[in-house]
């Protein structure tokens, strides 16, 4: 089965050896990027040489802007390539063989090889609406009110709706490898949905909104999870209904909220009350 890319430093594409037919690509882009960096700092350099001071005053913020270009320009590049490609071979669904003569394969690798750099850069980036941007730019559909950051996420075919949750080290898959199979297969996750640390959803899953992937659970190839519902296990099984999007349940602990913060003013107010009469007394 394939792992992320990774683990010790969380690029989200599927983890795969850049190819030596493909090594052009990843070493133009991480060239690119660094290039857009040279020139920022040489434009700066020109500008405040003979005011040195200005030069040192200005420079973390330039080291800033730096990292954000670098990202940007990769991006871009990437993007450039990726409707190049798709053009000529577009991504499609199914069950293929890992094999160089097989093309969906063949330009899936190519894809993720595309895609690595500038996906590494952004996620060493330490605001986390830089993964959802790359993830956008990319073809995921996905919404600023999620938090993907802490997780793995394949980088096409996945849909997610708003206010998804990601955990530390989850992995959301789109495509698995299998012995000699390549399975590609869109995942989706609704609206409220969230997935445990450490946990795999695999390939075509469809987790259904307000229902909860449990820590260290997995999901098998094409499973559809129910709506409101509490999954544990690997392979995931129903465990119980998640009653937290009940009707009225917001309310009810609102207000009980409310009454508890009640009752400890009033214990406050007769604790004050008995201390100035303690005082009073002696």
């Amino acid at each position: 089965m394939s792992v992320p890319a990774s683990l010790k430093c969380g690029p989200h594409t599927t983890l795969l050896l850049v190819k030596k037919r493909y090594l052009i690509f990843y070493i133009f882009l991480i060239w690119i990027s660094i290039f857009s960096i040279q020139f920022e700092f040489w434009l700066l350099w020109k500008l405040y040489e003979p005011r040195f001071i200005h030069f040192l005053v200005l420079l973390p913020l330039l080291i800033f802007v730096m990292y954000i270009t670098s990202i940007a320009v990769s991006l871009i590049f990437a993007k450039i390539f990726l409707v190049i490609i798709n053009v000529i071979h577009k991504p499609r669904e199914g069950v293929f063989l890992r094999d160089p003569s097989d093309k969906d394969y063949r330009y899936w690798c190519l894809r993720s090889v595309i895609k690595k750099w500038p996906l590494w850069l952004s996620h060493k980036f330490p605001f986390p609406f830089m993964d959802n941007i790359c993830l956008k730019l990319f073809g995921i559909k996905t919404k600023y009110s999620n938090s993907l950051f802490e997780g793995f996420i394949d980088t096409e075919f996945i849909d997610f709706g708003k206010s998804v949750t990601i955990g530390q080290s989850a992995l959301i898959q789109s495509a698995i490898i299998i012995g000699n199979l390549f399975i590609l297969r869109k995942t989706v996750l609704e609206d409220n949905v969230m997935v445990g640390a450490h946990s795999v959803v695999m390939p075509g899953t469809h987790i259904k909104k307000n229902s909860i992937l449990a820590g260290s659970s997995m999901t098998t190839v094409g499973q559809v999870l129910d709506e409101n519902f509490i999954y544990v296990g690997a392979p995931a099984k129903k465990f119980k209904k998640n009653v937290f999007f009940e009707d009225g349940l917001e309310d009810i602990i609102e207000r009980q909220f409310k009454e508890r913060a009640i009752s400890t003013a009033q214990y406050e107010d007769l604790y004050t009350v008995r201390k100035d009469k303690d005082t009073k007394i002696k």
